[in-house]
């Protein structure tokens, strides 16, 4: 199997709270899309790995990917070490993204940030020959950050346009009933007193819409410069 896109996150929901948006635009567009979960998120205060499961399972279908898979990896006790690399490269080799989006680099949970290490470190190492793991060696095109909801990861690269995935979107989200039903922050979402998880979530959406002039966009950083074709092809009205 060889996907266009592979979001691979800490834990089951991170996918939906940060890029749900975007891989159901990858989809919609005819492109093949995944999501790895490190791991089951055992250690989450609400619901149980079981149902967890049964709620990805549920969201998989509504984005529309080819694949979920649960790494199977430790909540909360994430470590980039040789025996998490070697997972995490046979996955990509068996998987083989064209692009891969993870976490930001910072983040309040300690996995978030851990994740974004490992995965930055597979994604070179599976192009390794003599890496010893599962799979071919297989290198993706383009590392891509979810900055969504994080502060510190400064203006993103370019924004996502997702304003017709919304509805999709937040029915994914709902699907992780035992995460969100009631919740007024999750992961990287800081509480916003009393308000809702999903009104938090819309009202950070369509800020970073409006900045490309949509309704709605999810924001991404690379760390490497993007490429414009032509001045005349440039899209965002300056007026």
């Amino acid at each position: 199997m060889s996907l266009d896109v592979l979001a691979i996150m800490a834990h089951p929901d991170d996918a939906e709270l940060l890029c749900g948006g975007t891989l159901l635009k990858s989809a919609d567009a005819g492109e093949r899309t995944g999501v790895v979960d490190l791991t089951a998120g055992e250690m989450g205060s609400a619901g149980t790995p079981e149902l967890r499961a049964q709620e990805a399972a549920r969201s998989a279908e509504i984005l529309g990917l080819g694949v979920r898979r649960c790494a199977g990896l430790p909540d909360s006790r994430l470590e980039n070490d040789e025996a998490t690399r070697r997972t995490v490269v046979s996955l990509i080799r068996e998987f083989r993204p064209r692009v891969v989006i993870t976490h930001w680099k910072v983040g309040r949970h300690r996995d978030h940030r851990l994740c974004a290490e490992i995965v930055r470190d597979a994604c070179f190492l599976t192009g390794l020959k003599k890496f010893e793991a599962e799979g071919a060696p297989f290198r993706p095109e383009k590392l891509v950050y979810a900055t969504a909801f994080r502060e510190d990861a400064g203006p993103p690269s370019f924004v996502v346009d997702v304003t017709a995935q919304m509805e999709r979107r937040r029915s994914a989200m709902q699907a992780f009933h035992s995460q969100f039903d009631g919740a007024v922050q999750a992961g990287e979402v800081f509480p916003g007193g009393d308000r809702p998880l999903p009104e938090q979530v819309d009202a950070h959406l369509a800020h970073y819409g409006s900045l490309i002039r949509a309704a709605y966009g999810e924001p991404f950083r690379v760390d490497e410069m993007l490429e414009v074709d032509t001045l005349g092809q440039l899209g965002v009205s300056a007026f």
